[in-house]
C-alpha cells in the first residue's frame, strides 16, 4: 500500500481490525460479522483497502486451491451478509462493498483500518526524539489486541502484519534504550528472544540492554548462544552490526553505556539500504538513446504502479550491461537501495531461479530475519510488497526466461523502479504496465569505440581495418570487447591477422571466444539454443541452409513441410528470441554471426528444397511480366507453398524484395553443383531485369547461369543463358558484343532441331548485324527468324520480329514501310497481354510517326508509351517514350515541356545505367539554349 498521511477516524465512526480479532470497533462495542468464512472475507476486502479483490482469489484463499462447485455462489452470499453488516456498522455508507468487474472492493477510508494507522505511526515516528517516537510507536503496538487475523481458522495469511508488528516493537525498544530505560526491557526483550531466536535485531538489543545494565557476562552469553544456535541450524555467522557490538563489549567500550540515537546493531527492516548491483562494466559505448528512454520510464510512472522497462534483444547485444550502467548513473534516484537478481534464464548449467528463491534474497537483503521468511510463494511475494509499498528502490532482475518468473518479484506500489532484461520478447509484462525496448546491435562509430576502449585508439593507418574489424563483429557489443581483448592480450596477433581470420566465414565464431573461459559468441548462442523448443531448434537449423540475407513463412513452409500459417508462427517465435528480426511484413533478417552459428547446426541438404522454392516461386512471379508461352517449362512442384502475387505490380515487388536472395541462392548452387537449378534461375530472374535493368547484377546472375548450363552439359540450357546475355548486351547498345554467343545458340538450337530456340538465335545474330549497320543482312535473318516463329507458334517471338524488322526499314530511310510491321507488333503485344512490350512498341511507332510528321498520332502513341511504362514501372522504356515525346514537342513549339520530358529522361537513363544517357544529356543542354 502506497505511504499517504492517515487522518485519526472521528470519535464514534468505526475502525476495522485485522491487528488481532477481525472485526470492527465502534466505541466500546466489538462487531463480528457471522462466522469464520465470512470473517475470512471481510480480512482480504481490508488487507486491499480501495483495491479490486479478484472472486478467483477469495476461492482459492478460503478453500485453499480446492473450492466446492458452489464456490462462486457462496461468495456472492458472503457479499451479501458483508453489506448489510456494514449498512450498521456505518450507517453513514462511506464504507461500502462495490462490485467491480472480476471482483469486490471495499471502500473505505484507510485511516479507519488498524493495520494503516500502525504503519502510519511507524512512519511518523521516524526522525523524532526519543520520547515522541516512544510514545506514537506505543500507540501503535497498542493497536495489536492479539494475534493477527484472529478467529478466521487461518484461511487468510499475511506475514507482513507480523514483520510490522516486530518492527514497531524493535522501533519503541530502540526509543526506550536511548531514553535509558534498559532495565525495563530486558525482561520483555528476553522473551522476545526465546520465541524470535533468530532475529538478530531483537539480540543486539538484548546485549545492548544487558551490558547497560552492568551485566556484561550475560550479554557475552546471550551472543555466544545466538552465535552457536546461527552456525548449528543456519550454517550462518552473526551480521557485521552484531559482531561489532559483541567485539565493543570485549574491548569494554563505555561508548556502549551512553543512550544515543544511532543504532549500533544491525539495521532492521525498513532501514538497511541493499545496494545489489555489479560493477559497472569498462568499455561501455554510446546507448544513449536507450538510456534517456529508461530514465523517461521511471519519470512518466503515473503514481498508482512501480514504473517497469524492459530491454529484450539477441545475446550478446549488452542488454545486461545497459541495465545496471543506467542502474548506476540513477543510484541517487533510489535512495532506499538497489536490488539486482541473475535469473538466469538462458544458463544451460543451472535451472532458472525460481522466484521464491529470488524473494527471499530480497527479503533477506531488506534486513528480514531467515526465520520470518514465509515458505509460501504467494506470501513472500505479499510480503515483499509490503516491505516495498513505501519505498524508492530500483530492482534489476537480469536475464528473464519468460514473464511468468518476473510477475512475483514486481513491487506492487508506485516509488520504485523495475528494470528486466531477457533475450525474449516479455509481452505478458505489459498489462502490468511495462514499456517494452528492443536493443539492437551498436552504430559502427560506437563499435569501434568499445574496440578502442579495450586495444586503444588506432594509428591512422589502421583506421580502414578497425572498421572492417568492427563489421565482421557485426557490432555485436560482445563480439567486440572480444576482438579488442585479443588484440590486447595477444600481441602476436596483429589487427590484420585477426581482420583475415574473422574474415573467413569458417572460422569466424572461432576466434570470437575467449580462450581461458567459457564466454563467446557461439557460447552466447548455444544458450539460447539450448533453451528452444524442439520445432525452434529444427527452423534456425533449416535456416542455416538460406543463403540469402531474408527469408519468409513460404520458404520456411517449403523447408519445413508445413503449412505457411505453421511456418510463420515458427519465425515469431525465432523473433521473440531474437535470432531472427521482422524487417518488414512477413520478411526476416538474421544477424551475420547467428547466420554462420545456423549454418554450423547442419542444414547443407536443404539447399535443393530452397532453389526448388525458388525456382516456383520466380517461375510465378514472371509469369505476370512475360507472355505465358515463352521459352521456359513451368516449375509446377504442387507440394510447394507460393507467396500471393497476384498482378504486375505484385510480381515487381516480389522480384525486387528477393533478388539478394535469388543471387545468393545461385551462388551457393553453383558452389554445390546443383547446376541444372541454377541456370534456371537465372534465366528466369532475367525476366526481373529485362524489365527492371541494372546491368552489373544481371550480367553476373546470367554469367552464373551460363556456367551452370554448360556443367551441366544442358544444351537447351546454354543456348537460352546465351540469348539472356544477348539481351542484356543489345539493351545496353552492345549489340556487337551478341556475335559469338548469337552464333553459338544458333549452331546448338539448329543440332536440337529446336525451331522457337533456333528463331530466338537467327533474331539475335540479326540483331547483331543490326548492331553493325548491316541493315540488309539483319533484315534477311530477321525475316528467317519470323518463319521459324510461325512454325513454332512463337506469338511473342513473332511480336519482336516485326518489331525489329520495322526498325530495320527505319534504318534504311524507309519509315512509311515500317509503320505495318511496328502496328502488327503492337497488335500481337496487347494480344499476348506483354504490357511492357506494348510500351517500347508503342514508343517505336511514334517515333516513326513524328518522322513520317504525322505529330498527333506521335504524340498520342508516345503519351500511351509512357503511361504504360510508368504504370508498370518499366524505367527504360519510361525513359525511350519520353525522348520521343520531347521531339515531338520541340517541334510543335513547345520548348519548355519538352525540357521537362528529356528531364526525366535522363534521369531514368542513369537509373538503369544506359549509354543513352550521354546523348540525352547532349540534346537537353542543346534545348536549353533554345528555351
Amino acid at each position: 500500500m502506497a505511504h499517504v498521511a492517515l487522518a485519526r477516524p472521528e470519535q464514534g465512526g468505526p475502525r476495522f481490525c485485522v491487528l488481532g480479532p477481525v472485526c470492527a470497533l465502534v466505541g466500546e462495542n466489538v462487531l463480528v460479522p457471522g462466522g469464520p468464512g465470512l470473517r475470512g472475507m471481510l480480512a482480504m476486502l481490508l488487507l486491499e483497502p480501495n483495491q479490486v479483490v479478484a472472486v478467483e482469489q477469495v476461492m482459492d484463499v478460503l478453500w485453499d486451491h480446492e473450492p466446492p462447485a458452489t464456490a462462486r455462489t457462496i461468495v456472492q452470499g458472503y457479499v451479501s451478509r458483508l453489506r448489510r453488516w456494514l449498512s450498521t456498522v456505518d450507517p453513514t455508507r462511506e464504507t461500502r462493498i462495490q462490485t467491480s468487474g472480476p471482483g469486490y472492493r471495499l471502500v473505505v477510508d484507510e485511516a479507519r483500518i488498524d493495520v494503516a494507522l500502525a504503519r502510519e505511526l511507524l512512519a511518523e515516528s521516524r526522525g523524532r526524539p526519543a520520547a515522541e517516537r516512544a510514545d506514537l510507536l506505543n500507540q501503535a503496538q497498542s493497536l495489536w489486541r492479539g494475534p493477527e487475523l484472529a478467529g478466521i481458522g487461518g484461511r487468510v495469511r499475511a506475514p507482513e502484519l507480523g514483520e510490522l508488528r516486530l518492527t514497531v516493537l524493535e522501533a519503541r525498544i530502540d526509543a526506550d534504550l536511548e531514553l535509558g530505560r534498559h532495565d525495563e526491557v530486558i525482561g520483555e526483550l528476553a522473551a522476545l528472544v526465546d520465541t524470535h531466536p533468530f532475529r538478530e535485531h531483537l539480540v543486539g538489543q538484548l546485549v545492548l540492554a544487558l551490558y547497560r545494565s552492568g551485566r556484561r557476562a550475560a550479554a557475552l552469553e546471550i551472543y555466544q548462544r545466538f552465535a552457536h544456535r546461527a552456525a548449528r541450524e543456519l550454517g550462518l555467522d552473526p551480521g557485521p552490526g552484531l559482531r561489532e557490538l559483541h567485539s565493543r563489549i570485549l574491548r569494554d567500550d563505555t561508548a556502549l553505556l551512553e543512550p544515543r540515537a544511532t543504532p549500533v546493531i544491525a539495521p532492521r527492516v525498513g532501514v538497511l539500504t541493499p545496494a545489489q548491483l555489479p560493477a559497472a562494466p569498462s568499455g561501455f559505448a554510446g546507448r544513449e538513446a536507450e538510456l534517456e528512454w529508461l530514465d523517461r520510464v521511471r519519470a512518466n510512472a503515473d503514481g498508482t504502479a512501480p514504473a517497469i522497462g524492459v530491454l529484450v534483444g539477441p545475446a550478446g547485444v549488452g542488454k545486461s550491461a545497459l541495465a545496471v550502467v543506467w542502474g548506476t548513473r540513477a543510484a541517487t534516484r533510489f535512495p532506499d537501495g538497489r536490488l539486482y537478481a541473475a535469473l538466469r534464464g538462458f544458463d544451460p548449467r543451472h535451472d532458472p531461479v525460481e522466484p521464491a528463491e529470488v524473494l527471499a534474497r530480497f527479503l533477506l537483503a531488506l534486513g528480514v530475519a531467515a526465520e520470518h521468511i514465509p515458505a509460501d510463494l504467494s506470501e513472500r511475494a505479499a510480503f515483499y510488497r509490503s516491505l516495498l509499498a513505501d519505498r524508492k528502490l530500483l530492482v534489476v532482475l537480469d536475464d528473464a526466461r519468460d514473464s511468468d518468473q518476473v510477475r512475483p518479484l514486481l513491487p506492487g506500489a508506485p516509488g520504485s523502479t523495475v528494470v528486466v532484461t531477457s533475450r525474449r520478447r516479455l509481452d505478458g509484462l505489459v498489462t502490468h504496465g511495462a514499456s517494452l525496448r528492443v536493443v539492437g546491435t551498436l552504430p559502427p562509430e560506437e563499435a569501434e569505440a568499445v574496440i578502442a576502449h579495450a586495444a586503444g585508439p588506432p594509428p591512422p593507418s589502421e583506421r580502414a581495418l578497425r572498421t572492417r574489424l568492427a563489421r565482421l563483429c557485426g557490432y555485436l557489443p560482445l563480439a567486440l570487447r572480444i576482438a579488442g581483448a585479443r588484440l590486447v592480450v595477444s600481441p602476436q596477433w596483429s589487427l590484420r591477422a585477426l581482420v583475415a581470420e574473422l574474415a573467413d566465414e569458417r572460422t569466424r565464431l572461432g576466434a570470437l571466444r575467449v580462450q581461458d573461459v567459457d564466454t563467446g559468441v557461439r557460447a552466447a548462442l548455444d544458450l539460447t539454443h539450448r533453451s528452444l523448443a524442439p520445432a525452434q531448434a529444427e527452423t534456425l537449423r533449416m535456416l542455416g541452409a538460406v543463403p540469402g540475407p531474408s527469408v519468409g513463412p513460404h520458404l520456411v513452409a517449403a523447408l519445413a513441410g508445413s503449412t505457411v500459417a505453421e511456418a510463420r508462427e515458427r519465425l515469431r517465435a525465432l523473433a521473440a528470441l531474437f535470432l531472427v528480426t521482422e524487417t518488414a511484413q512477413d520478411v526476416y533478417g538474421m544477424h551475420d554471426l547467428v547466420r554462420l552459428y545456423a549454418r554450423e547446426l547442419g542444414a547443407d541438404d536443404r539447399l535443393p528444397v530452397v532453389l526448388r522454392y525458388y525456382l516456383v516461386a520466380a517461375d510465378q512471379s514472371r509469369r505476370h511480366l512475360r507472355d505465358a508461352g515463352d521459352d521456359l517449362d513451368h516449375a509446377t512442384a504442387s507440394d510447394v507453398p507460393r507467396p500471393d502475387v497476384a498482378g504486375r505490380e505484385d510480381a515487381l515487388a516480389w522480384f525486387e524484395r528477393e533478388w539478394p536472395n535469388l543471387v545468393a541462392a545461385a551462388e551457393a548452387g553453383a558452389k554445390a553443383g546443383l547446376h541444372a537449378e541454377v541456370w534456371q534461375l537465372a534465366r528466369m530472374a532475367s525476366e526481373f531485369r529485362r524489365v527492371r535493368s541494372r546491368r552489373d547484377d544481371w550480367e553476373y546472375v546470367l554469367q552464373l547461369g551460363l556456367d551452370a548450363a554448360r556443367a551441366a552439359g544442358d544444351q537447351r540450357g546454354e543456348v537460352l543463358m546465351r540469348l539472356s546475355r544477348c539481351v542484356l548486351l543489345t539493351r545496353f547498345d552492345q549489340e556487337n558484343e551478341t556475335v559469338a554467343d548469337a552464333e553459338r545458340a544458333v549452331a546448338i538450337a539448329t543440332e536440337l532441331r529446336d525451331p522457337k530456340l533456333m528463331a530466338m538465335g537467327f533474331n539475335t545474330v540479326a540483331s547483331a548485324l543490326y548492331g553493325q549497320r548491316r541493315y540488309e543482312e539483319a533484315l534477311a535473318g530477321y525475316r528467317k527468324a519470323l518463319e521459324l516463329s510461325g512454325r513454332a507458334g512463337y506469338r511473342l517471338g513473332e511480336a519482336n520480329l516485326l518489331n525489329n524488322i520495322a526498325q530495320v526499314h527505319r534504318n534504311l530511310g524507309a519509315p512509311a514501310e515500317a509503320v505495318a510491321p511496328q502496328a502488327q507488333a503492337v497488335a500481337i503485344y496487347r494480344e499476348v497481354g506483354d504490357l511492357g512490350f506494348v510500351g517500347l512498341a508503342l514508343a517505336n511507332l511514334a517515333e516513326l510517326e513524328h518522322e513520317l510528321r504525322l505529330p498527333e498520332a506521335a504524340e498520342s502513341h508516345a503519351r500511351e508509351a509512357v503511361a504504360l511504362a510508368e504504370a508498370n514501372r518499366l524505367d527504360l522504356t519510361e525513359a525511350f517514350g519520353r525522348e520521343v515525346l520531347a521531339r515531338v514537342l520541340r517541334d510543335r513549339g513547345d520548348v519548355a515541356a519538352a525540357k521537362v520530358e528529356l528531364t526525366l529522361a535522363l534521369e531514368l537513363y542513369r537509373l538503369v545505367q544506359s549509354p543513352a544517357a550521354d546523348a540525352v544529356q547532349a540534346g537537353l543542354a542543346a534545348l536549353s539554349t533554345d528555351v
